[in-house]
């Protein structure tokens, strides 16, 4: 009312602006508003994130996700675990990824019988727990999964900071400086 902002009523028969009211049938301004609108902008948030992500990065985030210690780890899944330790080829070798799985289901057991594990709710939060009760020592393979999840985002923001900063030193008016003496 301060801003004179209409208002339309809920249960009233939706008027498009600029449209025919026949475009819409007879939908109700609470179905277009709270249906169709916010669908459209779940669906555009959708695609920025599909153009940002590739298949690969969205591969790694839902793996990692799978280490999500809230619910009593309701979001484990084991499978995802090892295919996420699969995308560190130099820190575990074949034999680790064949340990992993087995490391895996007892830790689980284990995390959910234990009731100091109770009420962690991040990733940050089980590392420290592991530690404090030196569990880590118990799942190295886990423990190792961990940390490196737990990384990932600080190597992704030091690595996008570098590119940024590339973007920045060969910008067009240093053009002429060549890509082998940045290279060296």
């Amino acid at each position: 009312m301060k801003n004179e902002v209409k208002v339309p009523q809920m249960d009233a028969r939706y008027k498009p602006v600029g449209r025919s009211p026949s475009f819409f049938g007879k939908v109700q301004n609470l179905h277009r508003f709270k249906i169709e609108m916010f669908l459209s902008v779940i669906d555009r948030q959708l695609r920025e994130l599909n153009d940002r992500f590739d298949e690969v990065n969205t591969d790694l985030l839902v793996c990692v996700a799978s280490f999500n210690p809230t619910n009593s780890f309701g979001s484990f899944d084991k499978e995802m675990l090892v295919k996420l330790a699969q995308f560190y080829p130099n820190d575990f070798s074949a034999n680790d990824i064949m340990h992993l799985p087995i490391q895996l289901d007892r830790f689980i057991i284990d995390m959910r019988r234990d009731e100091r594990f109770r009420e962690v709710n991040t990733i940050a939060e089980l590392s420290v727990k592991l530690v404090d009760t030196n569990k880590h020592i118990n799942y190295t393979l886990v423990y190792k999964l961990l940390k490196l999840v737990l990384v990932l985002p600080v190597a992704t923001a030091s690595v996008e900071n570098v590119f940024s900063t590339m973007n920045y030193v060969k910008n067009k008016q240093r053009n002429r400086i060549g890509d082998e003496y940045l290279n060296d």
